[in-house]
């Protein structure tokens, strides 16, 4: 006999699979699925919209972005497709004659590119609370460190580092553009001529001035302007009563190689002639992406010649070691600079005649002379 208590749980029990299966019924899903009758529906007409005026599509369009000069210099200079430390690894490049003038678009004066900093109190401070500069010394510092440290070195492949060819003729001087000023130390003794300016040193004169960072790339400048490799350069320079001159720049921007450097200037003065101790400059800051990309300075392992007229104009240029006829090129861009220094009387009481170069759009209108 089943007692009540059985019973009772027999019920419950009972009870609780009927509620379970009343809540996981479908017997409604028909009636969930079954279409609308054809009658009953109406066609919907779509609502009529006015007609956007002619404001709304300046305000919907998007700002257009703004070029900085460096990255209209990496995408349509004269050098866009040259190897670089940073940006796109290239797999193959063959370097390419200059179609069209390098350099800065204004003058060069004393006391640019100095890398001092000469801000007042009140000028740090406003520049720190500027959120705007912080951005943009953020993207300058975020450049900075996703550049691959051996890049350059990767970039020594390609015809062992050569960036550029020679022009065959120089630029015309109505359209070259500026070398700009360096500002380091000399090897000069005197006090005056210890920390100077590059600009006064080239303006009136036609200067050949050679950039290089390495030992590597001191011997490839050699190629250009040594005795042993041209000498006759070395004897129109001689010839050229002064109005012709060498300047070497040494770049270092390390702070451990720059000091190396300065340790052994004695060394340097036994191998550089007194007369030109002046002209020979140690430069370890100042040196921004803006320059390297104007003047072509896209491998800091490679060495660089540049020709310098008396208005501090880029009339030719060098990179790497020298082939072919680009030693002979040389030789008669200086002839050709000292010759216009005759025409125009430039002497020693030279008085500086210089402006600022547009920017040229066409490739055409920069052709070489």
């Amino acid at each position: 006999m089943l007692s009540r208590a059985a019973i009772r749980a027999r019920s419950t029990t009972g009870a609780c699979l009927l509620c379970q299966w009343r809540s996981f019924s479908v017997s409604y899903q028909k009636l969930a699925n079954k279409a609308p009758s054809p009658q009953t529906t109406k066609p919907s007409t779509p609502a009529s919209t006015p007609a956007p005026g002619p404001d709304a599509a300046s305000k919907d369009a998007a700002p257009t972005a703004t070029v900085s000069p460096i990255e209209a210099l990496r995408e349509s200079g004269p050098l866009a497709n040259a190897p670089r430390a940073y940006g796109k690894a290239l797999d193959t490049f063959t370097p390419t004659h200059l179609s069209r003038p390098i350099g800065m678009h204004n003058p060069p004066n004393p006391g640019e590119n100095t890398g001092i900093d000469t801000r007042t109190l009140q000028q740090k401070r406003d520049d720190f609370v500027n959120y705007e500069k912080h951005l943009k010394k953020r993207e300058m510092l975020k450049s900075k460190i996703s550049r691959p440290y051996f890049r350059d070195w990767r970039n020594m492949q390609f015809h062992k580092g050569k960036t550029f060819l020679a022009p065959p003729r120089l630029f015309k001087a109505d359209l070259s553009l500026y070398f700009p000023n360096l500002h380091g130390r000399t090897l000069a003794k005197d006090d005056a001529a210890k920390v100077a300016d590059t600009t006064p040193l080239l303006e009136g004169h036609c200067s050949v001035v050679t950039v290089f960072s390495s030992m590597w790339a001191e011997n490839q400048i050699r190629t250009f302007v040594s005795p042993e490799a041209n000498p006759v350069l070395q004897s129109v320079l001689k010839q050229s009563g002064g109005r012709a001159q060498l300047v070497q720049v040494n770049i270092e921007e390390d702070a451990l190689k720059a000091w190396l450097v300065r340790l052994f200037m004695g060394s340097l003065r036994k191998k550089v002639d007194e007369d030109d101790w002046k002209r020979y400059f140690l430069v370890t800051r100042g040196i921004t992406d803006e320059i390297r990309e104007s003047i072509g300075l896209l491998n800091s392992k490679v060495g660089y010649t540049y020709l310098v007229d008396h208005n501090c104009r880029i009339r030719w240029a060098g990179s790497g070691d020298a082939e072919g006829d680009e030693k002979e090129g040389l030789i008669k861009g200086v002839q050709r600079i000292l010759d216009e220094m005759t025409k125009e009387g430039v002497g020693k009481n030279y008085v500086r005649k210089t402006a600022a170069v547009p920017e040229l759009k066409a490739e055409g209108a920069v052709a070489a002379q």
